[in-house]
């Protein structure tokens, strides 16, 4: 009999995760958000990973339902939970939602069942915490009368030219068999193929250490910004020399957010202090990246009291919100952090974001398509979404043009990070 599969979280990695094994198999796609039940029955998805025609084959497969009642994931045989873990204030791990998706499982949770996790942890909480949930919720018995898998997700939110299936996926098992039945699972759906990690603790490990690598790395390319700044030097203009050489490592300066690079080496610090390693530069990086929203709100204010502009009254205009280019997720946003700042000083902050829709945020929202950028004191470029490529502003002695992206050439602008 084939596997009847429950998803468990329908953001931005669950619904193509539903979307995709739908073509294979019988799907319960389950969310806690009755609000987005209805826009994705409605064929819209606020997350814009599927499109409207998109949404209605898959809605129009009887083998897909997306409900709000859990008491839908009875039948289901293996579950797959792809809700958010993140920070706390105070950037400790939250697992509150996985946790709560454990307990949810496991009202349901029958003999030969497959709980397998594709949220990001630190390497331990699949098996240390998930599975005694299940066990106490179920009354069974972890790796006798059920099982757990973990296979990291994969996915680039905004991306259309590389979608889930084309993305090699980690995979894992609590038991050698189910290691072998969650990796041909997936074989199923993912053309790109799948990488059988030794454990599941060695897959959690996988996936956590792929963003601090990079969040180390734009760290670091970060640290020399405010360094050439100092040495009158253009960012891009070096890094651009540098590249020349075929082993150079090609990140770009920039603002670190969303759910996963800003948030999974919080995860990775916490366990490494748990073990009683002291995760120095794991929490440097950190550091310096949760600080360039800041940065680059003191070097706009620097070019307007140079500027003889007045700050306390000033009309200062941001082009893009969100966390990356081309996609609406603001999660985590390191752009807020410039606009508290900006604020702080007494401007008025508007804010232009064509992937952004005004109940998503409490800002003051301009359309794309009304842009007067001589009607603010201070334009600052945040996201490189494709919209912004095309525009020119040009500085002048009255406003002042801050590129964080390197989207626009050095001679229209003040200053580029």
């Amino acid at each position: 009999m084939s596997d009847k599969i429950g998803v468990i979280g329908l953001g931005y990695v669950g619904l193509p995760l539903t979307q995709v094994f739908s073509k294979k198999f019988d799907v319960v796609g389950y969310d806690i958000n009755s609000k987005r039940i209805d826009e994705l029955n409605e064929n819209f998805d606020c997350t814009g990973e599927l499109s409207c025609s998109e949404l209605e084959v898959m809605r129009n497969n009887n083998s897909v339902l997306l409900t709000d009642n859990g008491n839908y994931l009875r039948d289901c045989t293996v579950y797959i939970v792809t809700v958010p873990t993140p920070v706390t204030v105070n950037n400790i791990p939250d697992l509150i939602h996985i946790k709560a998706a454990s307990e949810e499982i496991g009202r349901f949770l029958k003999k030969n069942d497959v709980v397998i996790y594709e949220s990001t942890v630190y390497p331990g909480v699949t098996e240390d915490v998930c599975a005694p949930i299940l066990e106490k919720i179920s009354g069974l018995k972890f790796n006798r009368d059920f099982y757990c898998g973990y296979s990291p997700e994969r996915i680039n939110p905004g991306d259309k030219n590389r979608d889930i299936t084309q993305i090699v996926k980690v995979t894992s098992g609590s038991t050698e068999e189910v290691a072998n039945k969650v990796d041909s699972l997936y074989r199923e759906v993912i053309t790109a193929g799948t990488f059988k990690a030794k454990s599941i603790k060695t897959a959690e490990a996988a996936k956590v250490i792929e963003n601090t690598q990079r969040d180390i790395n734009i760290a670091f390319i970060n640290e020399l910004s405010v360094l050439f700044k100092k040495l009158d030097l253009d960012t891009n203009e070096v890094l651009n020399a540098a590249s020349t050489k075929w082993n150079f490592l090609n990140f770009r300066p920039g603002l670190v957010g969303g759910h996963c690079i800003g948030v999974d080496p919080y995860y990775l610090a916490y366990k490494s202090a748990e073990c009683g390693h002291n995760p120095e530069l794991i929490l440097a990086g950190r550091r310096r990246n949760d600080s360039m929203g800041r940065y680059v709100a003191s070097r706009v204010i620097k070019h307007m009291i140079k500027k003889n502009i007045n700050v306390s009254s000033s009309k200062i205009l941001i082009l893009g919100v969100t966390f990356k280019e081309n996609c609406p997720d603001v999660r985590n946003s390191k752009v807020f952090d410039i606009i508290e700042e900006l604020e702080d000083y007494g401007a008025k902050v508007f804010v232009c974001d064509p992937y952004v829709r005004k109940e998503q945020v409490n800002l003051n929202i301009v359309k794309f398509d009304a842009l007067d950028f001589f009607s603010y004191s201070a334009i600052v470029l945040c996201v490189a979404h494709n919209e912004f490529i095309e525009l020119s502003p040009s500085k002048n002695s009255m406003q002042v043009v801050y590129d964080v992206k390197g989207l626009w050439d050095l001679e229209n602008v003040d200053e580029r990070l």
